[in-house]
């Protein structure tokens, strides 16, 4: 059970005073209770029964508190966080019902229908809070401010655990900078924390403040195998006892080895003088072509032939039809020509006659 113990023990001692629900230790819940008595019974319900309902509204709110106490569900305590959410829960339920303006038996049923689902609710919130946020800090001690549902006063809580916040080894180059990171994610939601002390311990155990302030880390630039060696972090707190502690193992490793790509003796275009000409033998350029790329040419190569071959066979048919075509009516082709022949023959003859008896006339 642990730092959990005395808190345990107050929460059942707190059980034998008068209680109160942790929702009423928002001011903004009993100023809303207060307005349904004030602003919204006296027209919604009979006056006979305001006193009375009343009454029973805040015993049921009351009856809030009545969960059984357990460290991993319960313990009469809650962060401001959670009992906002409580509030903001019972107070969004609780607007509902008004603004419907539902009045008599039916107001009364829902009425207390939403407080037993709100304590439901509640009771969630309490046990998330319990296994979540509650004393979050794994090593270490923190200060935890805490809502006492018995008398809704803060206090501060503390989570103790061991110091000794384990080891670190940190490896570095020589001549770079050397960073020390102490803060945890607790530290920040953690109460009374000071300052951070970054000590050098040496091998007699003895050790030398480095430095001290607000930052969690230490940072060296430049470091040098000097530097190499044991490191311890101590986070103080306002009650003068160590929050955290964190050792770190420091390693100062060769200086990194950078390599320098050697400038070309050949002169640029810029750096030749005017009128000056330059030589240089030109290895001829092969290009690489992935796999991809050569399938691809391949199957255009491929693609063009197999297109030359279809225009080719087409070419040849037509040739061959044409033949066929000819063969088979070579005797009509040849009387046709014939007969264009003779026919083209006699006209040039008769055209010659007249032009000899004219010719003749003339000499006459």
């Amino acid at each position: 059970m642990g730092p959990r113990l005395p808190l345990l023990v107050a929460a059942l001692a707190s059980c034998l005073l008068p209680a109160r629900c942790c929702v009423l230790c928002d001011t903004k819940v009993v100023e809303a209770l207060n307005s349904l008595e004030t602003d919204y019974l006296p027209d919604h319900v009979g006056a006979e029964h305001h006193k009375n309902l009343m009454k029973r509204v805040k015993q049921a709110v009351q009856d809030f508190k009545e969960l059984p106490f357990d460290e991993d569900s319960y313990m009469g305590v809650v962060d401001e966080p959670t009992l906002e959410k409580a509030s903001w829960s019972l107070l969004k339920d609780l607007k509902r019902i008004t603004d419907s303006q539902v009045k008599g038996e039916l107001f009364v049923k829902e009425l207390f229908w939403m407080l037993h689902l709100q304590k439901d609710t509640f009771a969630r919130y309490a046990a998330q809070f319990q296994k979540e946020d509650f004393c979050p800090n794994k090593c270490g001690m923190m200060l935890q401010t805490l809502i006492w549902c018995s008398n809704c006063k803060k206090q501060v809580h503390a989570c103790r655990k061991s110091l000794d916040c384990g080891e670190r080894k940190v490896n570095v180059h020589e001549m770079e900078d050397m960073i020390l990171d102490c803060e945890l994610n607790w530290h920040h939601a953690s109460q009374g924390l000071t300052d951070y002390s970054f000590y050098r311990v040496w091998r007699n155990k003895s050790e030398t403040l480095v430095s001290k302030g607000k930052e969690p880390t230490l940072t060296k630039i430049m470091v040098d195998p000097l530097d190499a060696g044991t490191y311890r972090c101590q986070l103080d707190t306002v009650q003068s006892s160590p929050a955290t502690v964190i050792r770190f193992h420091v390693t100062v490793l060769p200086k990194r080895i950078v390599e320098e790509i050697p400038s070309s003796n050949i002169p640029t275009q810029e750096e030749v003088a005017p009128g000056e000409v330059t030589w240089s033998p030109t290895k001829p350029s092969t290009t690489l072509q992935s796999p991809s790329s050569q399938s691809q040419m391949a199957e255009n190569i491929l693609r063009g032939r197999l297109v030359g071959l279809l225009i080719w066979s087409f070419v040849v048919l037509i040739a061959g039809i044409a033949t066929a075509v000819l063969c088979y009516r070579s005797e009509k082709v040849m009387d046709f020509i014939k007969s264009w022949l003779g026919t083209g023959s006699e006209a040039a003859q008769s055209s010659h006659v007249p032009e000899k008896k004219a010719t003749e006339s003339t000499t006459q």
